[in-house]
């Protein structure tokens, strides 16, 4: 049977380096906590402690007891933050970024939903097509489309995305239908921030490097550049979804389609996350439906 009092005992006194601090941070006596560990030293079987007048040692085995001991103490304090934190009101500015397409349909209706239910936050929304530093920029939270990097935030997936390859009805009037990646080369392709498409090639993620006449940062403008026929363009799917349904825009190499895109909420790694984040993301994570 474990005795937590002595264990906690004896981790205060190495913490504070004397039995008597350790004993005032404990509201007990002295003697009360040197009796703790004593006692602790003899179920264990091992001397944890060297003792002197002026000062205290750790043992070797009581140095592996107290990095053990100390962690353990550590989560439960941890656990009461948690729980206590858990209990509390979202409060204070909430600074999100996102695509601004993306953000302006999806992300900002549901922000908006989630202010009705905490009147008492504010947020701050920036739209922006360019990858946000969100830690030293200042923000707590990101919406991220894509694939995601390798990095040091937390990742949750919010949905499904697709990225499609499409042309107007009108321009495949004028050209024929590229069946392989190969026939790439003989179309006007739009682009947009990047000079290549992603896609999935024989199992593979490969970025395929395309060219056209027309390049822009605008995932708008060029729709309606591939909407009056100006040639293919490469848009994820809550872009064309309502062309494809009319016939306006025709999908084509779909064999080649990204599977391993998605959009992401992101957030820094933080030993105890603030309500307000903890909540949103938890909001978006059950309201985000496409």
């Amino acid at each position: 049977m474990q005795h937590w009092d002595r264990i906690e005992a004896f981790v205060e006194v190495v913490r504070r380096g004397s039995f008597a601090d350790a004993a005032r941070h404990l509201g007990v006596s002295s003697s009360h906590v040197s009796r703790l560990v004593a006692r602790l030293e003899t179920q264990l079987g091992t001397q944890l402690l060297y003792r002197t007048t002026r000062r205290l040692t750790l043992t070797d085995a009581g140095q592996v007891y107290f990095e053990h001991c100390g962690q353990l103490f550590d989560g439960f304090q941890e656990a009461l933050t948690a729980i206590s934190d858990f209990q509390q009101q979202p409060t204070g500015v909430l600074r999100l970024t996102c695509a601004t397409t993306f953000g302006e349909r999806f992300i900002a209706p549901l922000v908006n939903d989630f202010m009705t239910q905490h009147p008492q936050l504010s947020v701050q929304l920036d739209f922006t097509n360019r990858r946000v530093d969100i830690v030293d920029e200042g923000f707590d939270v990101a919406i991220r489309t894509g694939a995601l990097p390798d990095s040091s935030l937390i990742a949750r997936k919010l949905c499904a995305r697709r990225e499609y390859i499409v042309g107007s009805a009108a321009y495949f009037q004028q050209h024929a239908r590229p069946h392989t990646l190969g026939e790439l080369g003989q179309h006007n392709c739009l682009l947009g921030s990047a000079e290549n498409w992603p896609l999935d090639v024989e199992g593979q993620h490969r970025q395929w490097k395309v060219q056209g006449n027309w390049k822009g940062n605008s995932g708008m403008a060029l729709l309606d550049a591939a909407r009056k026929g100006l040639g293919l363009v490469q848009l994820p799917d809550y872009y064309v979804e309502e062309d494809l349904e009319s016939g306006a825009l025709i999908s084509v190499l779909d064999q080649y389609a990204c599977t391993h895109t998605a959009v992401w909420v992101v957030y820094p790694r933080h030993r105890h996350l603030s309500p307000k984040v903890r909540q949103f993301v938890d909001f978006l994570v059950e309201n985000m439906k496409r």
